[in-house]
């Protein structure tokens, strides 16, 4: 009996070192992943809690050109069209003549007007084309980079691969965190303010949210 009960000790010994070795690795695996991306979202975090307080002033760069007359032929008419780039000449001399990258960007064609948004993290652009008289105005706004890092704390304007790297961050945070209550699991024993700890951490917000926000 006595040999059964220390062979059946030795296994969960065992057991219990295999697991806390492999969440160990995983938890700090996911941590060292986590780690920029969770301080940028907290401090991010912290100033959208605070956008009120913290003034950003915007710059506005605004410029006008004419559209060659060659090129004018390529936009001009009165079709109405959504969803549609620019031709590809336009584009280039657009790129040149304004320093504007609008190749492969869609636009709204209306009758006399070619408007095309470029909104981005942080600011904000346009451009205009009038079909008739080929005056092209472009402008481009920027709030600076408080702005420009609140707009990728919401993945605003950021594009899918950033995207991507917010669903990514995603799933190491959770993986860090159930391993972490896991870790917190297999050492409560030893240490008991655990679970009081882990317990306020869940109510405080509950009650903040059930008290404070209706």
């Amino acid at each position: 009996m006595e040999s059964a009960a220390r062979v059946h000790n030795s296994r969960m010994g065992s057991s219990r070192s295999f697991w806390l070795k492999q969440l160990h690795q995983w938890h700090w695996i996911s941590s060292a992943l986590c780690l920029v991306g969770m301080l940028l979202f907290a401090i991010t975090g912290f100033t959208l809690n605070h956008a009120g307080q913290i003034e950003a002033q915007a710059k506005t760069v605004h410029r006008n050109a004419q559209l060659p007359a060659p090129l004018l032929k390529a936009v001009s008419g009165d079709d109405e069209r959504k969803g549609v780039a620019l031709p590809v000449a336009v584009a280039d001399w657009m790129s040149g003549a304004l320093d504007v990258d609008v190749a492969g960007r869609t636009g709204d064609w209306s009758s006399d007007e070619i408007y095309i948004s470029m909104p981005r993290p942080g600011g904000d652009a346009w451009v205009s084309i009038d079909r008739e008289t080929g005056k092209v105005e472009t402008e481009r706004s920027t709030r600076g980079v408080i702005a420009y890092l609140n707009d990728l704390h919401k993945g605003r304007h950021a594009g899918p691969a950033w995207g991507w790297f917010i669903d990514v961050f995603a799933l190491a945070c959770v993986i860090f965190s159930v391993t972490g209550l896991l870790l917190l699991k297999m050492h409560a024993a030893q240490r008991g303010a655990t679970w009081p700890l882990v317990a306020f951490g869940l109510v405080l917000p509950l009650l903040l949210a059930l008290i404070f926000i209706h």
